[in-house]
């Protein structure tokens, strides 16, 4: 049986992460569309990036990388007033990132025209986070997005990004959302935010966190990341976890893009009904073996993509 169709849209920054001694392709939304373009094109999907970035030669460079991956770049605007996004990247002796995020790029100012219109009423997935919120004008074109779509899964990728959030940014995003992920760190945050830490009575109890969530905004899914520990996901009244699992990291490895491909995995998941418990075990492959890599878009080997699709 041919596989039906499907596209997932990555919503947000498109840019480049800047380490010490390289630059790498980067921003959430992005990692996120070129993972599930190599999960998704076995399974007849597809992926795209909606973004905005600079004239200038960082900029050329995302439309080279992207057509080299075999990526439409219908949905990535042109600014001819700002240049392409970039961030610092610093990572510990642990390969955990830190990041500082340049102001007022070109990712900051995407337009809603009728190009997405029209992919918001025909896609099936859509991931977001709170950065390209920061400003009203990329915000508000989020917003229209989201409220635009007609069977899209719309998965808020929540990635707090130093204090470009607050609670209305929390709040609406999580409003319009079908299914959240978060990490570790992100969790406590989001509850405080959501004024929601008084229904777990300020425990660290994770489970009835995420089970808040779900209840509070009608969720189908929570994706709580443990980094190398994996991603447990929760439904409503379950919870699913499988076995952790690590790959032998090379040279200047780090964790940038792990929790992306991770969301890539989720969302193929939902699109396809993979049993929860497939999608945990591909999630935590796919997040373990990015992190094993230098930046977060490394071509997935062959094995894992299988897995994806077997």
């Amino acid at each position: 049986m041919a596989s039906v169709p499907f596209i997932i849209a990555g919503l947000g920054e498109a840019l480049y992460d800047v380490f010490p001694d390289h630059q790498v392709l980067g921003g959430a939304p992005l990692n996120m569309a070129v993972h599930a373009h190599q999960l998704g094109q076995p399974l007849g999907g597809t992926a795209t990036v909606i973004s905005r970035i600079g004239q200038d030669v960082l900029g050329r460079q995302i439309i080279a990388e992207l057509a080299a991956r075999g990526m439409s770049r219908q949905y990535l605007q042109t600014d001819p007033d700002r240049s392409t996004g970039t961030v610092a990247v610093t990572v510990d002796a642990d390969g955990q990132p830190t990041y500082n995020i340049v102001r007022d790029v070109a990712w900051d100012m995407i337009q809603f025209d009728p190009d997405l219109e029209y992919l918001a009423q025909n896609c099936h997935a859509v991931t977001f986070g709170t950065l390209a919120q920061r400003v009203a004008q990329s915000r508000n074109t989020i917003y229209r997005f989201l409220d635009a779509t007609r069977r899209a899964i719309r998965l808020f990728d929540v990635n707090l990004r130093q204090d470009y959030y607050d609670n209305r940014i929390i709040r609406r995003s999580c409003e319009l959302a079908d299914a959240i992920k978060l990490n570790e760190e992100e969790l406590p945050v989001v509850m405080r935010e959501l004024g929601l830490s008084r229904i777990t009575a300020g425990s660290d109890d994770v489970n009835g966190m995420c089970q808040a969530l779900i209840d509070e905004f009608e969720l189908r899914f929570v994706a709580y990341t443990r980094g190398e520990h994996g991603t447990v996901l929760y439904r409503p009244g379950e919870r699913y976890e499988d076995a952790a699992v690590s790959y032998p990291p090379v040279d200047r490895a780090d964790a940038v893009g792990a929790g992306d491909v991770c969301t890539a995995a989720l969302l193929i998941g939902a699109i396809k009904n993979w049993p929860p418990e497939k999608t945990v075990n591909t999630a935590n492959h796919l997040g373990a073996y990015v992190a094993s890599q230098p930046g977060g878009t490394p071509t997935l080997p062959d094995e894992l993509v299988d897995m994806a699709n077997g």
